[in-house]
């Protein structure tokens, strides 16, 4: 038997740019730097500081006292790896590298690390093996200039630094071709996929929220299923999605997604879209914040602005679910269980003890019915799927039957309708009026930690 590699011995560090006006909390940066770090198993996080600078230096980041006072801690900790939550430049990391003699990876670099180690489905790891050859790539292309500058002249006669950027460049984008072509045939499987549960009329819930909110919990606790949750970041990658019976006996699409995080690099929000397309679709999105983390609203914030960034409709309602009561104070739990009882619009839960759920899921119901369409219809003998469907879909109000077929008054969403529409295009004469009834909705917003 081979021995077991020993735990890379990380520090990490998280740059306080004080001339940042948009920076986070700094004690609250570096504890979610540490659980990136943490969420590797082949990293020993063996330190962590924060590092208060006026500015950022363009070549290492850091001035040089700062660099020697920081080769110090690495030294003394005898780390191998530096991790600094934020970005670097290429130039920054080849200098800082050389200065302290250990690899030193940025925010991105760790990230696309944990979703490499992460990745289980076929589109998963196409997704990663993308994102990290981009990142890749802009990387190479700066950390050659110095041997481009080495040559003079117009870039018309190539030096040894370009021909090698050349090369280098050509092989990763012959392979990001290649993973292209590789992740549409995934893709198409997937759009397959979807028209088969086209045909089941099953609305999707999609539930999103910061990395580490309590998703995959709450996904196996109302779906019974078994999707890895654990108390670390980005603990789910890729989506799962499980058949639901709401109270109301209607059948639903429960989504879990991965989790949403702060200063996402846009290269990876680009990458993954496709994995989130179920948020895209989504007839309703639970937003399941941990309401026990002291930078709740900054991680609500963060969510929102990806969620922005993939272009979802604004119009899908959305619910908040204040998720983790059971980690908060007695006084926090208390306040917000009152609220919970006395505001339609408060859903405080705990997705471990199930405290809050029969409420929240019966909101759901309430939301996915959304406005009912009267409208009556026409068909003949030879349209007995179409009477078939509107049956089996329960959406018949009144129903008589003549020589030439069936007059039909109909109750249903536009979700129905649009389902119907496309099966029967030929059933709704244009022009067809109908009256819209829209039900008392509950609110599904509140923010109490803003």
């Amino acid at each position: 038997m081979g021995e077991e590699r020993s735990a890379t011995r990380a520090f990490v560090l998280h740059p306080e740019i004080k001339s940042n006006q948009m920076r986070r909390n700094a004690v609250s940066a570096l504890e979610e730097g540490v659980s990136l770090a943490r969420a590797l198993p082949e990293l020993e996080v063996v330190g962590s500081q924060v590092v208060s600078l006026p500015k950022v230096h363009a070549g290492k980041l850091f001035g040089s006292g700062k660099i020697e006072e920081i080769d110090g801690w690495l030294k003394n900790a005898e780390a191998g790896l530096v991790l600094i939550d934020g970005h670097v430049s290429p130039v920054q990391q080849r200098n800082l590298e050389k200065e302290w003699g250990v690899k030193l990876l940025d925010r991105t670099g760790l990230i696309l690390e944990i979703f490499s180690d992460r990745a289980r489905t076929r589109e998963g790891v196409l997704q990663v093996e993308m994102a990290a050859l981009a990142y890749q790539r802009t990387r190479l292309v700066r950390a050659w200039t110095h041997l481009e500058r080495q040559r003079g002249g117009l870039g018309f006669v190539g030096g040894p630094g370009e021909t090698q950027i050349e090369a280098d460049r050509r092989a990763i984008d012959a392979q990001l071709n290649s993973l292209k072509k590789q992740l549409s045939k995934v893709v198409k499987t997937r759009e397959l996929h979807r028209k088969a549960r086209a045909k089941v009329p099953y609305p999707i819930v999609a539930l999103v929220g910061y990395t580490n909110a309590g998703k995959s919990t709450l996904f196996n606790r109302l779906t019974g299923a078994d999707v890895f949750a654990k108390d670390m970041l980005f603990a789910t990658l890729d989506p799962t999605m499980r058949r639901v019976e709401l109270p109301s006996g209607d059948d639903v699409i429960m989504s879990d997604t991965v989790g949403f995080i702060s200063e996402l690099p846009t290269q990876l929000v680009a990458s993954f879209r496709a994995t989130l397309e179920e948020v895209l679709e989504a007839d309703i999105i639970l937003h399941v914040r941990d309401v026990s983390h002291p930078q709740s609203a900054e991680q609500k914030a963060a969510v929102l602005d990806t969620l922005r960034q993939l272009d979802v409709n604004p119009d899908v309602p959305m619910i908040e679910v204040l998720n983790k009561v059971d980690l908060l104070s007695d006084e926090d739990a208390g306040y917000l269980k009152a609220l919970n009882k006395d505001d339609e619009s408060v859903f405080a839960i705990s997705a471990v003890t199930g405290e809050g759920l029969d409420r929240l899921l019966h909101t759901v119901s309430e939301n996915l019915k959304g406005k009912t369409r009267v409208l009556t219809l026409t068909l003949d003998w030879a349209q007995g799927g179409a009477q078939s469907w509107l049956t089996r879909e329960g959406v018949i109000e009144s129903e008589e039957q003549s020589e030439t077929g069936w007059t039909i008054d109909v109750r249903w969403s536009a979700q129905q309708q649009a389902q119907f529409e496309k099966q029967f295009p030929d059933a709704i004469p244009a022009g067809a009026e109908q009256v819209e009834e829209k039900p008392e909705e509950p609110s599904g917003e509140y923010h109490p930690l803003d």
